[in-house]
């Protein structure tokens, strides 16, 4: 596909998301902080759209002095909607989730914000307990389906706060906004590789276990979160068409060959196009893929390529 016929995909592919929310100045406010292990854990909250104002861990190595690479930690899904930016940040008892605390160890200032209907992005305890207010996978559904009554979709939502948290990544003082990333598991991988795609501010992402072809993931029946559903995407393209756009920007897949929920071999299908796409953009060694023996996660050994990844390609 050459540059003309990207660029109307692309276009196309902003249309099916539909309208975006006004992004305000996040006035950023620090409400807590506390010690970890090698970090400090700061508790931020900032306004990601009129009205709105969310929570976000932002993470500062001990040792930092002068100005780190910034990574933008999105947490996993897993049905565990009480737990969303605590396990990038390390505070879950899920360890292979707190990629964002590990990257913080070493030497990288992340932020881990939290997604729409996760934690503290609930209806209140009160609501939930006195059946006011849907919970859990009922709330996720009727924000998705609130969206796109006003024309939008939780994608498009998503998409937005985080390029508001990357707005108050990348503004401070302790950030080198020329270099910043973002890495992410299955929901968070998802969100990473869409936010590679919509924001030229990262320049290197980390999506594990968080893309395939749509078609393949409808043919096999396989049910997912409901940002994965953009009205009219497999009308104009695919995830592939997502991912090629990305390229020049720095890019590595990791899938493992046993994942249920999206099928390997559509992965490495998408995996042909944007390789192809990258050579075309002159920068075919700035996308990777990481195949692994294993299932829908992120181990310990492939958590560890992938930190070497990023330290290459930001300059750590």
């Amino acid at each position: 596909m050459d540059a003309p016929e990207r660029d109307d995909t692309r276009d196309a592919i902003l249309d099916c998301l539909g309208s975006f929310p006004d992004r305000p100045d996040p006035a950023v406010e620090t409400v807590s902080v506390a010690a970890a292990d090698g970090f400090e854990r700061r508790l931020l909250e900032y306004a990601v759209e009129p009205g709105e104002r969310i929570r976000a861990y932002l993470l500062v190595p001990d040792d930092i002095d002068g100005t780190r690479p910034g990574i933008l930690a999105v947490h996993p899904h897993a049905g565990e909607f009480d737990v969303g930016k605590s396990d990038p940040a390390g505070l879950s008892e899920t360890e292979p989730y707190h990629y964002g605390a590990e990257l913080c160890r070493r030497g990288y200032v992340v932020c881990c914000p939290d997604l729409l209907a996760f934690e503290d992005r609930r209806p209140s305890e009160g609501e939930r307990a006195a059946g006011t207010a849907p919970a859990g996978a009922d709330y996720e559904k009727f924000v998705a389906m609130d969206r796109l009554l006003r024309g939008s979709s939780l994608q498009t939502k998503y998409l937005s706060d985080l390029a508001a948290t990357l707005d108050v990544l990348a503004a401070h003082d302790l950030v080198a906004s020329e270099a910043l990333g973002a890495i992410g598991h299955s929901l968070g991988g998802q969100e990473a590789a869409w936010l590679s795609w919509f924001d030229d501010r990262i320049d290197a992402a980390v999506v594990s276990s968080g893309v395939a072809r749509l078609d393949a993931v409808q043919r096999e029946r396989i049910t997912h979160n409901f940002a994965l559903y953009v009205p009219d995407l497999l009308t104009v393209g695919d995830m592939d068409d997502v991912l090629a756009d990305v390229a020049p920007s720095s890019l590595l897949v990791t899938h493992g060959t046993g994942d249920r929920i999206f099928p390997p071999e559509s992965v490495r299908d998408l995996v042909d196009v944007v390789s192809e796409a990258y050579a075309d953009a002159g920068a075919p060694d700035r996308f990777e893929t990481l195949f692994f023996d294993g299932g829908h996660e992120f181990p310990a050994g492939v958590r560890s390529s992938a930190y070497d990844w990023l330290d290459r390609h930001l300059s750590r």
